[in-house]
Order: structure tokens, then C-alpha cells, then sequence
């Protein structure tokens, strides 16, 4: 099998777990893991052979991009609080103890590449977390927090990790240039994400055709992240601080089309580069069994107390965090996503899986410092990172379903629901208010404005049937049976249209190009 085949296998693997994890209730991204694990055992499987310094540029930015398309500024803002104390400062103090402990039990391992360790293996995977999440029915408020956690965690990790690494392969350290480097990357990827987001909006703008549209959107995480990076910012910021304002700047109402084939896009840009990216992580078993052979007893202890200290310390942070979250929420009375209980708490806790940030970061360490000396214990760090990733995303996120129905944790319908009626209400007033609008400038037949009344009450009655009247409730059921009715003779109709549109693309003289036009006018059609 050579690398394009693995490939192949990596991506089918992604499209299918995801109905089988459907129907198992198990996270895709893990049954993809173990399905990379399965391969590595194979002996005619390769050796990945992707460079480490590109793992990072080609997985995250598209990864990071869908997953900002799920959230929103104002989501971000309103959880501030949560996110710094998740993603900054739980991601320091992970760092600090698993450094500390590294250095007590790794002999000769130096201080800057203990903490080079602690930065890799510190931040949950926004991916895995949010995978995960989304498959569960867990509350929405736990759910944002687990996205924004696992969004910005990455930024203070990855940037932590350069300044370690650099400490060890020069073999000095300055604080003071540490905390500046830290400060001129979040201000360079700040600059560079709210220009590209900008001129990208004012570009979509200029593109009216939906295909050239999203295939802006796909360049758009990458060029934010390369040019952060050449600049000495964070690209991982960049990235997300071009998706934000995105999501916030460049969504048009009316642009259909571009809204349903953006959405089907990115699900499948999400689906198969994570299916790439975890089973990238299961076929590292292959350097993790070379790398271990003849010291298992060492490295298996070195690798259980670090996995140790990671999940000990999440849990340890998490108590009294979430406690002062929830006193400063009350007092302050913000309108803020936090865990209401301990049984949430725990989930929190239990969500904290590492994956592809911690991989490519461990890839990515050195071969050498600048005086040409092997980079000290290298191989025990890829090691122990690799334990650290495959008991806490194997081992909890297998255990994660069984884990949310012992504790009986569920996602708050009813409220969802009366905000779902909320926004029924709102858009029929909406509709009904741009009718008298209408009527003041035209002269509209009775017949047709009642028309258009009822089909503005219908808008809400649509998404919500609870806003109408029980009589409006028994009409608008009536004419939903009719309308079934008509469009499934419709679809009918259209269905015998488009067969015979497309069996005229194989009659002698036929041009498949006016053939491909009539046919895609069918399908719009279908869709309305």
C-alpha cells in the first residue's frame, strides 16, 4: 500500500464512520483513531511521510474555519470569562504541572523541553471536543463553551510551544521576550485577520457566482494562517479572527443558493479533513512502537504520570473555576454559557481529549538544536505525547456516551424550543410588517392581500405551528397534507422531466453543455 492508497483508506474511513457512529453512539473522529490504530498494525501499511512542519498549515485552517461557521462574535463575546479561564489559563497551568512532572521523572530532560512537552500536550482538540459534543445532545451552553475553549486553547498553546522550543534549541531564555513575543503574535494575527476578513467580505461582495464564492471561502483560513505566520504572528488566531468576522460581516439573507451550498460544503470539508487528521493520529502508532522498543517499562510510566497529571489537573482547575464563574455570573448577571451543575462539570471535564494540535506540535519538534546536537530527548517526548493523546481521546471519548447517561445530562429543549417560537413570531411580524409597507406604495387586489397575509402568518406557523391559533393550527395541518400531496406529484412531474432531460445527454448531436443547463434549472426547481 503506498501513501495515496493510505490516503483513500483515511478518507472512506471518515465518510463511513459517521454513520456508523451514528448508529453506535460513538464520536466519528474516535472510531476514525482506531481505525488509523487498526492500520498501523498492518504490516504492509507505510509510514506516514507527511512533513510535520506541514501538518499544521494544511489541517487546522480549514478545521478551525467550520467550527468558527458554528458559532458567532456575539456567542464569543458573551462567554469572554469562560474562555479566558479555559483556554489561557487552564492551558498555563496544564503546562506548568506536566513540565514540572516531566522534569522530576524524565532523566536529563531539560527544563525547556519539559515545557516544550507541557505546551504540546495541553490543549483539548476544538475538533474532537466539539464532534463529540454535537453527538450527544449535550446543553448548548456546555457545548459553546467546549467550541470556544477549543478554538482559542490552541492560539495560547501553539504560541507557548514556539517560545519553549526556542528556548531549547538556542539555549536561552528571556521572560521578558517570551511575554513580547506573545503580545506582537496576538496583535500581528489580529492585524492580518480583520484585513483578510475585510477585503475577503468586499471580494464575496464582487463575486456573485456561489461557486466562486465558496471556493473563496476555502482559501481565505489558509491565506490567513501563511500570512500570519510569515509576519511572526499566530496563524491559528488569524484564522479565527477572520472567520469571525466572516460569520458576523458576510452573511446576506438573500443569498440563498450560496448559503445551502456553502453549508453542504464546509460539512464535507469538515468531515473528510477530520477523518484525515484522526486517523493521521492512529497510524503514529507505528514511530510510537519504534520509538518505545526496548524501554516500554519506562516510557509506558512516563507516559501514565503524564497522562495522569492532564486529566488530574482539568479536573482540579475545573471545580473551583466553574464555582467563581458562577458567583461572578450571578452578581454580575451576565449572559454567559456556564455549567449550572457538577454533573455539567464533570462532562466539561471528561470533554478535555487531545488530538490534532498535540500531534502535529509533537511532529514538529526538532531534530536538532543550533549548535547540531540531537534536540534533547525528542524521542521521549513524541512518546509520551502520543500516550497522552491516545488514552484521552480513545479512552474518554469512547466512555464519554456512557459517561452523559449515567449522569443524565441533557440538552435544555424547552428552552430551545421557546426561543425557536420566538423567532416564528419575529419572522411572521417581520413578513406582515413588510406587507403594510408594501400596500402603502401599491394598490394590491383584496383578494391577493388577504392572500398574503395568510402566507405571512404561515411563515411563523411553518417553523413553529405552537404560534398559531388552534383553528390556524387545524388550516395550516390541512394545507400541509395538501401541500405534501401536491409536491410529491410535483416531484413526480419533475422526476420524469429530468430523466428525459438526461437521457437526451447521450442522443447523437446533443451538447451536454445546454443539456447540463436545463438540467440544473430542473434541479432548482426541485429545491423550492
Amino acid at each position: 500500500m503506498d501513501q495515496l492508497a493510505l490516503l483513500f483508506v483515511l478518507l472512506v474511513g471518515a465518510v463511513v464512520s459517521v454513520p456508523v457512529g451514528e448508529r453506535l453512539r460513538l464520536p466519528a473522529p474516535v472510531l476514525v483513531t482506531l481505525l488509523g490504530i487498526l492500520l498501523a498494525l498492518l504490516d504492509f501499511v507505510p509510514n506516514v511521510e507527511i512533513p510535520p512542519e506541514l501538518i499544521l498549515p494544511l489541517l487546522l485552517p480549514p478545521l478551525l474555519y467550520a467550527a468558527v461557521r458554528r458559532t458567532s462574535w456575539r456567542q464569543f463575546t458573551a462567554n469572554v470569562r469562560p474562555i479566558l479561564l479555559l483556554a489561557v489559563a487552564l492551558v498555563f497551568v496544564t503546562m506548568l504541572c506536566v513540565a514540572a512532572v516531566a522534569h522530576a521523572i524524565v532523566p536529563g530532560l531539560p527544563v525547556a523541553a519539559a515545557f516544550a512537552l507541557g505546551a504540546l500536550v495541553a490543549p483539548p482538540d476544538p475538533v474532537a471536543a466539539t464532534a463529540v459534543a454535537g453527538q450527544l445532545g449535550l446543553p448548548r451552553r456546555l457545548v459553546s463553551i467546549l467550541e470556544g475553549e477549543g478554538l482559542f486553547n490552541d492560539v495560547t498553546a501553539i504560541v507557548l510551544y514556539h517560545v519553549a522550543i526556542a528556548a531549547a534549541v538556542t539555549g536561552s531564555f528571556s521572560p521578558w521576550r517570551a511575554g513580547l513575543d506573545l503580545v506582537l503574535s496576538a496583535v500581528v494575527a489580529l492585524a492580518v485577520g480583520t484585513a483578510l476578513g475585510w477585503a475577503a467580505n468586499r471580494m464575496l461582495g464582487l463575486l456573485e457566482d456561489p461557486t466562486l464564492q465558496i471556493g473563496l471561502t476555502l482559501l481565505v483560513p489558509y491565506a490567513a494562517y501563511v500570512l500570519a505566520e510569515q509576519l511572526q504572528g499566530s496563524g491559528v488566531l488569524a484564522v479565527l479572527i477572520t472567520a469571525l468576522f466572516l460569520s458576523e460581516y458576510a452573511a446576506d439573507a438573500d443569498d440563498v443558493m450560496t448559503r445551502l451550498a456553502g453549508h453542504t460544503f464546509w460539512n464535507i470539508v469538515d468531515t473528510l479533513v477530520t477523518g484525515v487528521a484522526f486517523g493521521l493520529i492512529g497510524l503514529e502508532l507505528h514511530n510510537a512502537v519504534r520509538t518505545a522498543a526496548g524501554r516500554w517499562a519506562d516510557m509506558l510510566g512516563w507516559a501514565g504520570a503524564v497522562v495522569g497529571v492532564v486529566v488530574a489537573v482539568r479536573l482540579l482547575y475545573l471545580l473551583p473555576a466553574t464555582w467563581l464563574t458562577k458567583r461572578l455570573h450571578a452578581r454580575r448577571d451576565h449572559d454567559e454559557d456556564i455549567p449550572t451543575s457538577w454533573r455539567e462539570t464533570v462532562i466539561m471535564w471528561w470533554s478535555g481529549m487531545r488530538g490534532v494540535a498535540s500531534v502535529a506540535l509533537a511532529l514538529a519538534v526538532p531534530l536538532t538544536t543550533d549548535t547540531g546536537a540531537a534536540f534533547p530527548d525528542r524521542d521521549e517526548i513524541v512518546f509520551i505525547a502520543f500516550g497522552v493523546i491516545m488514552v484521552t481521546l480513545v479512552a474518554q471519548g469512547l466512555t464519554l456516551p456512557w459517561l452523559v447517561r449515567l449522569l443524565g445530562v441533557r440538552a435544555d429543549t424547552e428552552r430551545e424550543e421557546a426561543f425557536e417560537k420566538e423567532l416564528a413570531v419575529r419572522a411572521a411580524r417581520a413578513a406582515k410588517r413588510r406587507l403594510r409597507e408594501i400596500e402603502a406604495v401599491e394598490e394590491l387586489p383584496d383578494e391577493l392581500s388577504e392572500q398574503m397575509l395568510r402566507r405571512a402568518v404561515e411563515i411563523g406557523v411553518r417553523i413553529s405551528p405552537e404560534v398559531g391559533e388552534e383553528e390556524r393550527r387545524e388550516a395550516h395541518e390541512q394545507r400541509v397534507a395538501r401541500l405534501k400531496r401536491v409536491r410529491r406529484l410535483h416531484g413526480e412531474l419533475l422526476s420524469a422531466a429530468r430523466h428525459e432531460v438526461l437521457a437526451a445527454r447521450s442522443e447523437p448531436g446533443a451538447d451536454p453543455e445546454v443539456v447540463d443547463r436545463v438540467l440544473r434549472h430542473l434541479d432548482v426547481r426541485s429545491l423550492r
